[in-house]
């Protein structure tokens, strides 16, 4: 199949992120960048955490990516879970799945509700790089451009990417490649196998991502 493109508009985030929320929860966000990827068995995509329920974004100039899966899946919280407002605990996220990635000018940041925690990284022209990146998004926007992209397959026969699939009878879609100018994500979740992140920077701003 030929290329495809797809470009759309960036929308802004949420916001409202109260900061006693954050303390506890960032850093498991922020150590996502270390995080290692949790697949089942049987080697279909398991979320194998209950996700805090707090939205971070995601930016980048560019995203290079090769071996390209996305599916859909729900993500959960605890019970009772004081971000679960009222989607009774779960989240249907849009997860994208790259076995080889690189970004450029990283950002990361989460909404405290008038202040942001902000993660920097790839910069200087050292890219993050990661494998077996998966990220859980409920919005996604960019310029983007897949090389033989496959649309409407079944999301468990996907092998673009080792060991990573969705569940049977899901819509899913794998390309060989795939590129992302002016990226930017609404996440909450993200593993990889191996995350390089130069020239990282971590700090609290006025603004975010």
């Amino acid at each position: 199949m030929s290329d495809d493109t797809i470009s759309t508009e960036p929308t802004p985030p949420r916001s409202g992120v109260r900061w006693r929320r954050f303390a506890a929860s960032f850093a498991a966000v922020g150590a996502g960048a270390a995080a290692m990827v949790a697949l089942t068995a049987q080697g279909v995509l398991g979320v194998q955490f209950a996700i805090s329920g707090m939205p971070f974004v995601i930016t980048a100039d560019k995203l290079d990516g090769t071996g390209f899966e996305q599916f859909a899946t729900l993500d959960n919280m605890i019970e009772d879970s004081p971000n679960a407002g009222e989607t009774g605990g779960q989240v249907v996220v849009i997860v994208s799945a790259i076995d080889k990635a690189e970004l450029t000018n990283l950002c990361q940041s989460i909404n405290l509700g008038g202040m942001y925690m902000k993660l920097t990284a790839g910069s200087g022209g050292k890219p993050v790089a990661a494998r077996t990146l998966i990220v859980d998004s409920d919005e996604i926007a960019g310029n983007a451009s897949f090389k033989n992209i496959d649309i409407g397959q079944d999301a468990s026969t996907l092998d673009k990417v080792p060991g990573v699939a969705g569940n049977p009878g899901v819509f899913g879609q794998q390309a060989d490649t795939v590129v992302i100018n002016n990226l930017r994500q609404n996440n909450y979740a993200t593993t990889a196998a191996v995350f390089t992140l130069p020239n990282l920077r971590m700090r609290f701003t006025d603004e975010g991502c």
